[in-house]
């Protein structure tokens, strides 16, 4: 049963309302500020809910969202202990009745009447939230500079220190540049090497641009990102284009929704019948590879992008 929101107030404001913040944190146009560790949060994202499991806060989580892959082996069982209140967005009352002290989100349109709620609605009723600074951008608004690895770092911290477990978020984060530094000693692609990453649509593709996290994993082993002049994160262009530029390697998305072109299946089937993209050297040398989803954005999966692109890289080297 949902309780009404002056209840809801009521009980989601945190015990110590009135103590000073213990952190506050700049977050995108807000700012976060809490007084108290969180010990009922949600996360309406599942790049941020594989961040706060990863931190250990499992037993501080009352609810995750908004699904596009399966979790994470490595925390499947952290997973199976939260509440999962919807694969996509949650209803605001589904929210608010877990009885939240503090919600996250990977990006701004959970964070829309559209999505969950405005962050204000939230902040009205006591309950913070924090947005992934990788997205502060409105998304119809090209990014001014290209996310980094440094951003992703960042996100890492800032959980960390919203939950008070800044030790686990500075391992986190000595354990995530370790495995780019392993990754990058791997990859012995050819400085030229251009690299496509497709991400939706068979009839005038979505492709990675130089704002994302394909452009991440391209600087990060120091090959080119096909569109890498492009500064939206997903432009849409034609094959005609595609094929002037003639990527070395194709990288696939491999979405589980059941959009048009979505599937790796989908874009395999169109790569060799199409009669102009299956003469691409790429396509008949079968240089392509599989990316989910989830690596395709920006989240703690950008890393396991990079492992894995650096060994396709390396297996073609060795032809």
């Amino acid at each position: 049963m949902l309780l009404c929101a002056a209840a809801l107030a009521a009980c989601s404001a945190p015990a110590t309302e009135s103590a000073p913040p213990r952190v506050r944190i700049p977050n995108c146009d807000t700012e976060v500020a809490v007084s108290e560790p969180p010990k009922r949060a949600v996360s309406l994202n599942q790049s941020t809910t594989e961040i706060m499991l990863s931190l250990g806060l499992a037993d501080r989580m009352v609810g995750t969202a908004t699904w596009t892959d399966p979790v994470d082996p490595a925390l499947a069982a952290d997973n199976a202990r939260v509440p999962r209140l919807s694969d996509n967005n949650p209803s605001f009352e589904s929210v608010l009745a877990t009885e939240p002290d503090a919600v996250l989100g990977a990006y701004r349109a959970v964070f829309t009447d559209e999505g969950v709620a405005s962050r204000e609605r939230f902040a009205e009723l006591g309950v913070p939230t924090y947005l992934s600074p990788s997205n502060c951008q409105p998304e119809e608004a090209p990014l001014s500079e290209p996310v980094e690895l440094d951003d992703i770092y960042r996100e890492v911290r800032e959980i960390a220190a919203i939950f008070d477990v800044a030790d686990r978020g500075e391992a986190l984060v000595a354990q995530l540049q370790q495995r780019v530094a392993a990754a990058r000693a791997k990859a012995v692609a050819a400085p030229d090497t251009s690299v496509l990453f497709w991400f939706a649509r068979t009839e005038s593709p979505y492709v990675a641009g130089s704002t994302g996290s394909p452009a991440i994993m391209t600087r990060a082993l120091g090959v080119r990102n096909a569109y890498d002049d492009v500064t939206s994160m997903w432009p849409q262009v034609s094959w005609e284009d595609v094929l002037a530029r003639e990527p070395d390697l194709l990288v696939l998305g491999d979405l589980t929704r059941d959009g048009e072109g979505d599937s790796l299946a989908a874009k395999q089937e169109f790569l060799r019948t199409d009669p102009a993209m299956s003469r691409l050297p790429a396509v008949a040398e079968g240089a392509w590879m599989p990316m989910t989803g989830t690596e395709m954005n920006i989240s703690l999966r950008t890393i396991t992008g990079i492992e894995r692109l650096a060994d396709r890289l390396a297996e073609l080297e060795r032809r």
